[in-house]
């Protein structure tokens, strides 16, 4: 945006700067022109009135000598030559004032084009140092994310194996609750277990009994035989 408005007032100075010389260049010209105009007839009119003030003391002379008066000639021309003069003075004071206006204002958007021109270098200049900066501040904060995330990464893996070797401990150290089937099971297979060290115990006294008995039966009846 900066860049594009610059070049948009570089634009409008050149077409300015253009039209002032092309105008200077026409103001000195006309300038030129009517001074050279005003030259011519300021010395034409001048010799004219050195002529007849030399005609005017030969007829000075001649009515001296008493000859017939010399007449007055060229009154009407001097006096349009004086009229001339005067609107050339006129025309020749204008195109001098038209001269200094235009280059009052040519200083004038000159000065101010620099000015503005100067203060856009300035803000181009604090814009890139900003772009500077701040890249800058973006690289850091980067590298920043990437080492916390790194961080964090490594924070969760530690933190996983953690949990993980706390599940295994609680599986061996804490007892998990039974439920009421499990339980009912259990004591259903300790009942039967019982029962069955019972039969087999109550077998082996069973027999033992009739071990003692077929010995002693034994001992009573054998020496009678």
């Amino acid at each position: 945006a900066l860049a594009k408005e610059q070049a948009e007032l570089d634009n409008i100075r050149a077409e300015s700067h253009k039209d002032f010389v092309k105008a200077k260049a026409d103001l000195e010209q006309g300038l030129t022109g009517v001074r050279s105009a005003l030259k011519v007839l300021r010395d034409y009119y001048a010799a004219k009135e050195d002529s007849e003030a030399l005609l005017q003391d030969d007829a000075n002379f001649g009515a001296f000598m008493q000859q017939p008066a010399v007449p007055q000639k060229h009154e009407k021309a001097g006096g349009a030559g004086t009229s001339i003069i005067g609107i050339l003075q006129v025309v020749e004071s204008d195109l001098a004032t038209g001269l200094a206006k235009e280059e009052t204002e040519e200083a004038d958007a000159e000065s101010e084009y620099q000015k503005i021109t100067q203060e856009n270098k300035i803000s181009k200049t604090m814009k890139e140092q900003d772009v500077v900066y701040a890249t800058k501040e973006y690289k850091a904060l980067d590298k920043a994310i990437t080492e916390y995330s790194s961080d964090r990464d490594a924070a969760s893996s530690e933190l996983a194996a953690v949990a993980e070797y706390l599940e295994k401990v609680k599986e061996r150290c804490v007892a998990k609750p039974e439920t009421y089937a499990a339980r009912a099971e259990r004591r259903a297979a300790e009942i039967a277990g019982l029962k069955e060290a019972l039969r087999v115990l109550e077998d082996e006294v069973a027999l033992t009994q009739r071990g003692k008995r077929g010995g002693v039966r034994g001992h009573f009846l054998g020496p009678h035989l």
